[in-house]
C-alpha cells in the first residue's frame, strides 16, 4: 500500500469513528416502552474496532514518515512540520497586510483622527506572497512522496 492510500485509509477511518460516535451518542438513551433504532452498544463494539484499526495504520504512517528521506527537505516528518510552519507564517502575513491596509488615512468626519498603517503592507504582501509559493512548492514535493513511497509494515 503507498503512503498516500494509507492516508485515505486514516481519513476514512477517521470518518467512520465520528459517524459512530454520532450514532451511539443518537442511542444512548431511548424513552420507555420504545426501543433505539440502534444497538447502542454493538455500535460502541463497532467504534472501539474501527479505532484500534486506526491506531495501527496510524502508528505505521508515523514510522513510515520519520524513516522516509526527502532530501533537503529532510525526512517526511520534518518536511510535515515544516509544512505546518509556512501555513502559520504566511496566514501572520496576510493578516497583518490586511490589517494594515484596512483603513488607513481614511476620515469620515473632520472631527474623527486618521488611521494610519503600522506595518508596511506591500511588502508583507511580497513576503505572504513568498510564503505561499514556497509552501505549494513544499506540498508538491510531500504529495508526491506520499505516491511513490509505501507504507512500512
Amino acid at each position: 500500500m503507498r503512503l498516500a492510500e494509507a492516508l485515505t485509509a486514516r481519513a476514512d477511518l477517521q470518518r467512520r469513528v465520528e459517524q459512530l460516535r454520532a450514532r451511539i451518542t443518537a442511542n444512548a438513551r431511548y424513552q420507555e416502552g420504545e426501543e433505539p433504532a440502534e444497538d447502542a452498544s454493538a455500535l460502541l463494539v463497532e467504534a472501539e474496532e474501527a479505532l484500534e484499526a486506526l491506531r495501527g495504520l496510524i502508528g505505521r504512517i508515523n514510522a513510515t514518515n520519520a524513516r522516509l528521506d526527502l532530501g533537503v527537505d529532510g525526512t517526511m516528518t520534518d518536511a510535515l512540520a515544516a509544512r505546518d510552519v509556512l501555513r502559520w507564517k504566511h496566514s501572520v502575513l496576510a493578516d497583518a497586510a490586511a490589517a494594515a491596509s484596512g483603513t488607513a488615512g481614511f476620515r469620515q468626519m473632520r472631527s474623527e483622527l486618521r488611521q494610519l498603517s503600522a506595518l508596511p503592507v506591500a511588502p508583507l504582501r511580497v513576503r505572504a506572497d513568498e510564503t505561499a509559493r514556497e509552501l505549494r512548492e513544499l506540498d508538491n514535493r510531500i504529495q508526491q512522496a506520499n505516491w511513490t513511497h509505501d507504507l512500512e509494515e
